[in-house]
């Protein structure tokens, strides 16, 4: 192929690329503050903003001080929308359909706007999760934050929230359309970190039409390199599309040094993050006769490499898992001994990963709702997702939020709100609603028959109104039968079926009195007990929704905290949770665990777990001694378990090792709590989140699972065989086939054990720290194709244990990871499989003359699984 041919092909390349960057198809691009039905082409970009009057109902306009409007300054910043009215104000963007992955963009300005001198903080809300806190560090400051995001629904809500810091406002709201096959995650959004066009020699930002995404990259360098650069076009050679003008300048190392570094220290240890770095080859190796090759490291392991980068061509070097935590984390880009050239960098993004996990009201009651205030225009600040977050549920709405399924509207209050008409037939499709009340208002026409289809509507005002004709039989049914408390009064020309019919009865007049008093007595005793059996109802119903929160002897003050943990002394470990404590409670010692103040999700976790081991016990789950729910103070008081977890075990110094019996024993019983769960309780429970770390050992080494914060219920028989909810787990021990559906069984469970048992097997890291990213099945998978069992155990046992019994345990660890959930067994079958397996082991030793000693003095426990009675969950 000749070389004419080729630059013509990557011409033609590169023209395709700019046709295509003209596009702003999918864009939204909101200037927040604009006046309504005006829109501008931004001079710098092209890019075509338009006004947010249509997408809020509140906020007020300004335009900030003139001190700080720059010619440099883009327009959209002259102006912002502010928001002095309501705890929470959100946007509401509708994308075009046929994209489900977005980059959105929120940015901000004060500039003064207010007079006051004094920037502000708030949150931003992304759909009903917190995405992030907004802080200025002076009045010229612009803030950004970037999140690329897969939307629940076809539509976006973005929110302010006042934390009483100030007045939220904001600038500017954008939305681009990305490609699906980019930006993929194990789990969790995608929050921007950092974005810099690497070896740039001035202070030009490159976004839009030079980055066909707009994604907004900033000058930067690399400490100890230096730039270099070319004026030919490079081309994109994957879906990421590098602009060709960030990928035109990179660094190399000064002083033929053969190492590029670049670094960050996390603000917190449980963040993730994700890298993308951008390579591409502009100088002439080919025709010098020399060779580039780089391999990449971070702290210290090997990630990626070694690869040689495209001769002017981006491509882009990433990672489908999050980086290993770490207080300072380290990327060394590295040449390899044959490379003759130093190693280069052109550009590179870093992402912290952004669990989303409220799940957003149902889609029917959310269609319903929004009718419902359009047909009445109600005034009120009705805005983002009706039922969270829980903090700002809409006025006059109450919902319930089932485990599994999108939060539901349960109870619609009207009553007094000014609004005429019919009543809206947009209700029928409330289908979960309870309580109406639609009182004291300006409604006519009849009380229509759908009310009495609404299957769980238990009370129903409608009195004060002009409505007209009978009330349908539907609803006099119900009232009578006390299903209903049914109030019509106050409405002129309504008349109930029953006294209409008397009235045209002839021979009704003697009893005209009589009757209707009687009846009225009737109705009213009827209505009183109807109310005391719903009092009752509702009042069980809320004991049962806030669990055993209301066991006061197990509750404990904050100070009581204070003094359990000697005012928190002793560190044990930290956690997405929060931190745990040493303590002593009346002389034993217990574990703390109390819960961060700004972790939101961890609240949910914290109720979860405290609800649930209240009524849960088994020798083999972890013991809660008491919590505590104090303001922003909560904390978990457990059983001190003094081996700690057994990831730490298995993984421990030489001294440490656990014998082949000791870890089976582990095993069974970490597999006994996990039966209780699945077998011994009603309704079943699923785990959600089973791990080494989240199997603690005693002082005794018995072995009990811990960590239910995710757990969750699960149907009783004859209700279905799984539940649709959003993901959640570690990555690693996630069941693939729940990962990729959504359906949660228990034998998701199952395939999380396994992975345990694996590591109880071999000792090795569930993910190996390599680039080649190693899953613990595969390698296991790939020793058993060569018949090399003796090589899946951990060497430190020195071959100390029966081939037969080793054989047994890695069958049944295998047939716990089977991809297909149907094939794996029960957590039962298990239990019985193990105890057979540690059979043959005790018996080797029994021959042998070997005893069971000091690291493995585990308290016994019986082959038998029907050796103990366990209560049932009530």
């Amino acid at each position: 192929m000749s070389r004419q041919f080729i630059s013509a092909f990557l011409c033609l390349v590169a023209l395709i690329a700019l046709v295509r960057g003209q596009s702003q198809s999918g864009f939204i691009s909101i200037d927040c503050g604009l006046s309504e039905n005006s829109g501008y082409t931004d001079k710098l970009t092209g890019l075509n903003y338009t006004s947010d009057a249509t997408l809020i109902e509140t906020g007020v306009i300004y335009n900030i001080s003139s001190v700080y409007s720059r010619a440099t300054l883009a327009q959209q910043f002259l102006n912002v929308r502010s928001f002095p009215e309501g705890a929470r104000n959100c946007y509401t963007l509708k994308p075009a359909r046929g994209n489900t992955k977005f980059l959105i963009r929120a940015s901000f300005m004060y500039g003064n706007y207010d007079g006051q001198g004094k920037p502000p903080s708030f949150d931003i809300i992304l759909e009903a999760d917190v995405w992030d806190s907004i802080e200025f560090e002076d009045e010229s400051t612009i803030v950004t934050k970037e999140i690329i995001h897969i939307p629940q629904k076809n539509f976006v809500y973005v929110c302010l929230v006042n934390k009483g810091s100030g007045t939220p406002f904001i600038s500017a709201i954008e939305l681009r359309p990305l490609k699906n096959s980019t930006y993929t995650t194990e789990s969790g959004s995608l929050s921007l970190f950092r974005r810099w066009d690497i070896g740039s020699r001035s202070s030009e930002t490159f976004r839009y039409p030079d980055d066909i995404y707009d994604r907004i990259w900033l000058p930067n360098s690399l400490p100890n390199s230096e730039p270099i650069n070319t004026t030919s076009d490079i081309i994109s050679m994957n879906d990421y599309q590098g602009p060709s003008t960030v990928m035109q300048t990179a660094v190399i190392p000064t002083n033929g040094s053969n190492s590029l570094q670049l670094s960050w220290e996390p603000n917190d240890p449980k963040f993730l993050y994700y890298a993308y770095l951008y390579f591409s080859e502009f100088e002439n190796v080919q025709a010098n006769n020399q060779t580039r090759e780089i391999i990449i490291y971070i702290n210290g392991i090997d990630w990626f490499g070694p690869f040689s980068p495209l001769h002017f061509a981006a491509n882009t070097i990433y990672g489908t898992s999050p980086i290993l935590t770490a207080e300072k984390i380290e990327f060394s880009i590295n040449t390899t001994e044959s490379s003759t050239l130093p190693p280069i960098l052109n550009a590179y993004e870093i992402y912290r990963a952004k669990e989303f996990l409220q799940l957003l009201t149902n889609q029917q009651d959310v269609e319903a709702i929004m009718n419902i205030k359009s047909k009445y225009s109600v005034k009120r600040n009705w805005q983002g997702d009706p039922c969270v977050p829980i903090a700002y549920l809409w006025q006059g709405l109450n919902c319930s939020y089932p485990e599994y399924d999108p939060p539901r509207i349960t109870s619609l209050n009207l009553s007094s709100s000014g609004i005429a008409g019919d009543i809206a037939p947009y209700i029928s499709t409330l289908t979960s609603i309870q309580i109406l009340d639609l009182s004291n208002n300006n409604l006519t026409g009849p009380v229509p028959d759908f009310l009495s289809q609404l299957p769980f509507l238990t009370e129903l005002n409608l009195k004060g109104n002009k409505l007209k004709g009978t009330i349908p039989n539907g609803l006099i049914e119900k009232q009578k039968n006390g299903l209903l408390s049914l109030s019509v009064e106050g409405n002129p020309d309504l008349c109930p079926e029953a006294s209409c019919a008397a009235d045209e009865s002839n021979g009704g007049r003697d009893n005209k009195f009589v009757v209707p008093v009687v009846a009225s007595v009737v109705s009213l005793c009827v209505l009183v007990t109807a109310m005391a059996i719903l009092w009752s109802l509702r009042r069980r119903m809320q004991v049962a929704k806030n669990g055993s929160f209301e066991l006061k002897n197990q509750r404990f003050s904050y100070s009581n905290v204070l003094r359990i943990t000697n005012n928190f002394e002793r560190v044990l470990g930290n956690g997405g949770f929060g931190t745990v404590y040493h303590g002593y409670l009346d002389g034993t010692e217990v574990a703390v665990k109390m819960l961060s103040p700004s972790s939101a999700q961890g609240y949910k976790q914290f109720q979860a777990e405290v609800e649930l081991l209240m009524r849960v016990h088994h020798k083999n789950l972890t013991t809660l001694v008491g919590y505590c729910d104090e303001g922003t103070n909560r904390g978990l008081i457990y059983e001190f378990m003094a081996n700690g977890n057994l990831q730490a075990l298995l993984l421990g110094e030489e001294g440490d090792i656990l014998s082949w019996e000791g870890r089976l024993r582990i095993a069974i019983e970490a597999a006994k709590g996990l039966e209780y769960l699945h077998s011994g309780c009603t309704p079943p429970i699923v785990h959600r989140d089973v791990k080494s770390t989240n199997i603690l050992l005693s002082g005794k080494f018995q072995a009990k699972i811990a960590d239910f914060g995710l757990s969750r219920t699960f149907p009783v028989e004859g209700s279905g065989t799984h539940v649709t909810t959003t993901i959640a787990g570690t990555p690693g021990y996630l069941d693939p086939e729940y990962y990729i559906s959504n359906r949660l069984t228990e034998k998701s469970d199952v395939y999380s054990f396994g992975v345990v048992l694996l590591e109880i097997i071999t000792s090795k890291s569930v993910i190996e720290r390599t680039h080649e990213r190693i899953h613990i099945t595969q390698w296991v998978s790939f020793m058993l194709g060569k018949g090399d069992i003796e090589s899946i155990v951990d060497p430190r046992l020195h071959e100390d244990f029966d081939i037969n019994s080793v054989w047994k345990t890695v069958e049944i660890a295998m047939a716990c990871v089977s991809q297909t959930s149907t094939k794996r067994p029960t957590m039962n079958q298990v239990v019985m499989e193990l105890n057979e397996s540690l059979a043959i082991e005790t018996s080797r030793l029994k021959a042998t003359g070997k005893e069971y000693e000091s690291k493995d003095s585990i308290e016994s426990i019986s082959v038998n699984q029907h050796s103990e009675l366990s209560p049932l969950a009530r």
